[in-house]
């Protein structure tokens, strides 16, 4: 009999959860007290804490140690030079549409609303002050770095990640060793993430079992919705962002990118790998006249810098989040899912489970209840395919604008495709 892969068991977690939370929430036989003291607020809640704890756990030392490494690995100036700069400016610049975007979208369609999950949280969400653009900007630089480290302060955090990151890439040959340990460091965590992704079965069978306890099918309507408005907020950003910018700035045929693309599309779609995807995005980026300079540069980058797809998933579930909680965000908080959500994609490892812990971040930085990831990460498989395809198209997009700004492009053989 064949083993059941991860996914595979997350996705029976869900469903047997979704069945057993509907099936407690429809009991009302004898015994109803003992089922709600020992089963929901017992056995239930205890698995499903310390699954999100374990999540808790990891969210800062992953996310330092990673973008430590990244940064060290892609911010050395001089050797990037021009096009580096070209390459980082558009994935950052596109990461920041994409967020921007899934906020706008969310809060249109409000995929969270008509579901209260308030009651599942053992302690009314704190959420945090409302600040204007310019405090969110100034606290981005950690006054104390310890002290952002110990309480969990997501964006000083990140900044100074990168800041170390990129001194490290500075003083290389001085600090080869500092690097050599961070590297070891982030092996440990990687590890870390993929054992406690061992419990999510059980995790998300007792968070979800939970919330339907309490909640009853009334929240199936909403997480369908959740999935319908983030893969909504995907195809918009592959018509309106990406075909826009090949078009204005690139003024190439979208025709001849989109035909180019479709084997790297299904491998994608497939896989759900960037990393998996880039053998056939680097074949696909040279059928459409970029060298392979330049394909070998930007394309390996992207699958490490380039997360749009994962952006709008997250800026789509702070708002689901929020609204199933009973939660106003503020434009100062939005304001802070952006930033976090740009400066999280540099050195974000796509390794499985790494999606749900930079959410996690995402969530923490602006205060909401951790117990909404278990919702997410039901779902995330169906909208994982969709997001990398989005991620894979984006490095695509940038490699052609780059490799033409550069005289990289062949017009002859992109017109011939």
């Amino acid at each position: 009999m064949k083993k059941m892969n991860l996914t595979t068991k997350i996705l029976t977690g869900l469903c047997t959860g979704v069945a057993f939370g509907i099936a407690l929430n429809l009991y009302s036989g004898g015994g109803r007290e003992i089922v709600d003291a020992y089963v929901i607020d017992g056995f239930l809640r205890l698995t499903g804490g310390i699954f999100i704890n374990a999540i808790k756990m990891l969210v800062v030392p992953l996310v330092f140690v990673s973008l430590v490494c990244g940064a060290a690995d892609v911010g050395d100036v001089k050797k990037i030079g021009r096009m580096g700069g070209k390459t980082l400016g558009i994935y950052m610049v596109t990461t920041g549409m994409a967020v921007t975007l899934a906020l706008i979208l969310g809060k249109i369609f409000n995929p969270g609303v008509g579901l209260d999950l308030s009651k599942v949280v053992s302690m009314t969400p704190k959420v945090g002050e409302s600040m204007g653009v310019v405090d969110i900007i100034l606290n981005m630089v950690p006054r104390n770095p310890v002290a952002a480290l110990a309480k969990g302060e997501m964006l000083p955090i990140i900044v100074f990640a990168l800041f170390t990151g990129i001194s490290i890439a500075a003083t290389k040959g001085e600090s080869d060793e500092v690097l050599k340990v961070a590297k070891g460091l982030n092996a440990i965590v990687m590890k870390m993430v993929s054992f406690v992704m061992c419990m999510a079965p059980i995790g998300v069978f007792s968070l979800i079992s939970r919330t339907f306890a309490t909640a009853g099918t009334e929240a199936l309507l909403p997480l369908m919705k959740f999935v319908g408005v983030t893969v909504f907020a995907l195809g918009m950003h592959v018509l309106i962002t990406y075909m826009g910018m090949l078009k204005v700035f690139g003024r190439l045929s979208l025709k001849t990118f989109m035909k180019n693309y479709i084997p790297a599309i299904n491998v994608a779609f497939s896989t759900s790998s960037s990393g998996g995807t880039l053998p056939v995005s680097l074949d696909s980026a040279k059928k459409c006249g970029v060298s392979e300079s330049v394909a070998s540069f930007t394309l390996p980058l992207g699958a490490t810098v380039n997360m749009d797809g994962t952006a709008i998933m997250q800026g789509v579930a702070v708002i689901f989040i929020a609204q199933v909680y009973g939660i106003d965000l503020t434009f100062g908080q939005l304001v802070t899912v952006v930033f976090t959500a740009i400066l999280a994609s540099v050195g974000t490892a796509g390794v499985p489970g790494v999606g749900m812990i930079t959410l996690s971040m995402v969530i923490q930085s602006v205060g909401l209840p951790m117990e909404g990831v278990a919702l997410i990460m039901g779902v995330d498989r169906i909208i994982d395919m969709f997001r990398t395809v989005v991620n894979i198209l984006g490095d695509g997009v940038c490699t052609l604008l780059v490799a033409k700004s550069e005289g990289e492009l062949c017009q002859a053989t992109y017109s011939q495709a």
